[in-house]
């Protein structure tokens, strides 16, 4: 099993876990490697746990609790946070917040219902993980990165333009439902006057 019993400075992003189902262990596994703080949330422990990945806070109902109390020895220091499964990511953004963490990647998260986290962005940098894909959100004007030779997804209000630069051409995106676009493999600059909005980017297949 994976220790992180050493002392956390939070630099790193936080991982908060409340789905499993369309991601592989080999999918997060690079997001562990500088043992980031764990939330996981109550029906994820059991797979949570068989990865080997230590959790730090269990997002869990008062029941679960009373059943799974000798959790708190096996997995050692952790703690529960309690609340109902309508809660789970609200909370746990709420306690990575209090507790000053400046960043978590969600994993397991509905691409569709990024939109509700934008009023955390201020507090919060927030990465989304929804199926083999990682979604981010940009929140200039103008952003440029290199991306391997791909589908990308663009996810914004219906209706939003984006213009898309390579080396070799630019065009105007309309931004419908599931919006992808094919990258040869290079550096891009996506400009919009909507912001924020959403890039996806393939880490895996899907499983």
């Amino acid at each position: 099993m994976s220790s992180h019993h050493f002392v956390k400075e939070q630099q790193e992003p936080a991982m908060l876990i409340l789905d499993t189902a369309r991601l592989s262990y080999e999918q997060i596994a690079p997001l562990l490697e500088w043992v980031p703080t764990v939330l996981v949330a109550e029906p994820m422990v059991d797979m949570v746990r068989s990865w080997g990945i230590k959790i730090d806070v269990i997002l869990a109902s008062s029941e679960y609790q009373k059943e799974h109390v000798k959790l708190l020895e096996e997995q050692y220091p952790l703690r529960f946070l309690t609340c109902q499964q309508e809660k789970f990511l609200e909370e746990g953004l709420e306690y990575l917040i209090a507790t000053k963490h400046p960043a978590v990647n969600i994993i397991g998260y509905d691409h569709k219902q990024l939109f509700h986290l934008e009023k955390k962005l201020d507090l919060v940098n927030i990465v989304v993980f929804d199926g083999p894909i990682r979604y981010f959100p940009v929140r200039d004007k103008s952003f440029k990165k290199w991306f391997p030779q791909s589908s990308i997804q663009l996810h914004a209000p219906e209706g939003t333009l984006i213009e898309m630069k390579t080396a070799s051409e630019s065009q105007f995106i309309n931004i419908k439902h599931a919006t992808f676009v094919e990258a040869d493999g290079g550096t891009i600059i996506f400009q919009s006057m909507q912001q924020p909005y959403w890039i996806g980017e393939m880490i895996g297949e899907e499983i």
